[in-house]
């Protein structure tokens, strides 16, 4: 039999890869990374305001080049046997656009404007507009933060689009609605040009924009304009969602030949990566899968008659069918995880570049080995109860409790404490803010079985793997692909493509199983959970800090 295949594009925040796939088998033909080059130049962006946007040119070059990079690596005659494409993305990453749908930065007069750009998951100028969405949510009557675990969070599309509008006139006045990133790819691959045919993802919908069956769709305008009159054009930006197994449409005759694909390519409409990636890592009911990357996504998903009654305070919200159809998804997770480590390795190495500008191709060597050595080295360092602690929320705190005005704290230094004492500990941090994000299911009535891990770090760091499980005392699975979200886009690309009939089928064919599972080990676990209890207790202490 002639086997088909279908790609998985994951959009994340620094590149986006494209994965071409074997449906029957899940082998993975090729594979192609294209990072955006307008963010590496850091350009649209100002850290020192928690400003983080991308130009749309960004994802549509990465598009483009992604796949066709993809599909040269593949045997002849792959291109021509593609059935789908799907995509993923970050998120909350909302983008202003007019009534065709077209971002406004690729219209003229708009081209260098940040506001007229995606704005980032990442990004927390809108920390005041997400303290008033919850004021008014939690004095209105009706809390339409409810399924959204009951605080909103400035990573979100209404706080981020709040700011812009109210920032930035022109952009007010010229946007017609906001899309989400995961939404607007679709829209291009199948040539939908109005905000009011396009696709909205459950997804996205869902966890970050308030939308609600119960309610008939998003927050209606007297909430809206509670916030803000600019909002008033956007009480009806749309009423209806779509899980991912719906199809967007077909791909589109230029894009076929861009792509150098068959006419009749189907397209799927798009979700979050941590969504995709939990059902490429084979989720299951009540496995509580982690998505690490710069940060961290938890998602979980539940039967509905379980636990659709409950409603979990404090995580990323609760949707039906945003993970799979007919279960509801639940979604925590870390606003920095792999962040934590890229700053402590330009804490090290930042002034030395600066120091040796002549040295600076054998530094970026050092710096590709700097986290190897300082995980080897600190496996060996005895764990004392007198060792520094801290806080996981160097880009504030996602879950459990969204706030992101809350920084880091470390107690504890002292003139003994070098590198590697440091990394332990954010190692340690990071792992505690894991702990704290299971517990806080548990303490609401969701089971977790098991825990599943995939991404870059839960591949190439078995030291963080090893304490992560030490400080959960709970096997941690890690996944054996190195790219799970664009596998479970993959994966949803082959049901709206009708190779396989529901998402249960594509897993069974299409997984790539588990690589290791890491145990805890049970002489750690007693000092991991005294240090537990030193964490919350500094944590309460610090958040008193910035109220």
């Amino acid at each position: 039999m002639e086997h088909s295949y279908v790609i998985g594009v994951d959009f994340g925040t620094d590149s986006v890869r494209s994965l071409v796939v074997d449906t029957q088998t899940g082998q993975e033909a090729g594979s192609a990374v294209y990072f955006y080059p307008r963010w590496k130049k850091g350009l649209f962006c100002d850290p020192a305001i928690q400003q983080y946007r991308q130009h749309p040119k960004d994802y549509l070059e990465g598009l483009e080049n992604s796949i066709k990079d993809a599909l040269k690596q593949c045997p002849a005659g792959t291109a021509a046997r593609v059935k789908g494409i799907a995509v993923d993305t970050t998120g909350s990453t909302p983008g202003p656009v007019n009534e065709q749908g077209t971002p406004l930065a690729l219209l003229p007069g708009f081209e260098e404007n940040p506001n007229a750009m995606f704005v980032l998951w990442k990004d927390h100028t809108a920390n005041s507009e997400a303290a008033l969405i919850n004021d008014i949510s939690h004095s209105n009557g009706k809390d339409y933060t409810a399924y959204s675990g009951g605080i909103y969070s400035s990573e979100w599309f209404w706080a981020k689009i709040l700011h812009v509008v109210t920032e930035d006139p022109a952009i007010e006045a010229a946007a017609a609605a906001w899309v989400e990133h995961c939404d607007w790819i679709p829209a291009v691959l199948t040539g939908n040009n109005s905000v009011d045919t396009l696709l909205r993802s459950r997804c996205a919908a869902g966890h970050k924009a308030m939308w609600h069956a119960s309610w008939k769709g998003l927050p209606p305008n007297d909430f809206l304009t509670k916030l803000n009159p600019v909002l008033d054009k956007y009480d009806q930006m749309y009423t209806d969602t779509v899980d991912a197994t719906v199809p967007a449409g077909t791909i589109t005759a230029e894009w076929a030949e861009k792509l150098g694909l068959p006419a009749d390519v189907v397209i799927g409409t798009g979700a979050f990566d941590a969504h995709m990636g939990a059902v490429g890592g084979g989720i299951r009911p009540y496995s509580l899968c982690k998505v690490i990357g710069t940060s961290t996504c938890d998602i979980l998903i539940a039967p509905l008659e379980e636990t659709s009654h409950k409603l979990v305070k404090g995580i990323c919200g609760q949707v039906d069918g945003s993970v799979v159809p007919d279960m509801l998804g639940l979604e925590a997770g870390q606003s920095a995880y792999g962040d934590i480590f890229a700053w402590l390795r330009k804490l090290i190495m930042g002034p030395l570049y600066d120091l040796m500008p002549e040295e600076k191709d054998k530094l970026a060597e050092v710096e590709g080995k700097l986290l190897g050595y300082l995980s080897k080295q600190a496996e060996q360092l005895p764990l004392r109860d007198n060792d520094p602690i801290a806080m996981d929320w160097f880009n504030g705190r996602r879950t459990p409790d969204a706030n992101h005005t809350v920084k880091s704290t470390i107690t504890g230094l002292h003139l003994g404490t070098d590198a590697v004492q440091l990394f332990k500990t954010l190692v340690e941090a990071a792992a505690f803010g894991a702990k704290a994000i299971a517990d806080r299911f548990i303490q609401e009535g969701i089971p977790i079985q098991e825990v599943i891990a995939l991404g870059g770090v839960a591949k190439k760091s078995g030291y963080a793997m090893q304490v992560l499980a030490d400080v959960m005392n709970r096997p941690i699975r890690i996944v054996n692909s190195e790219n799970a979200c664009a596998l479970g886009a993959a994966m949803f690309a082959a049901v709206v493509a009708g190779v396989h009939p529901d998402i249960d089928a594509a897993q069974a064919a299409m997984t790539s199983g588990f690589e290791t599972t890491w145990f805890p080990r049970e002489q750690n676990v007693p000092y991991y959970a005294n240090r537990y209890e030193k964490f919350k207790e500094i944590g309460a202490f610090t958040e008193k800090l910035y109220k």
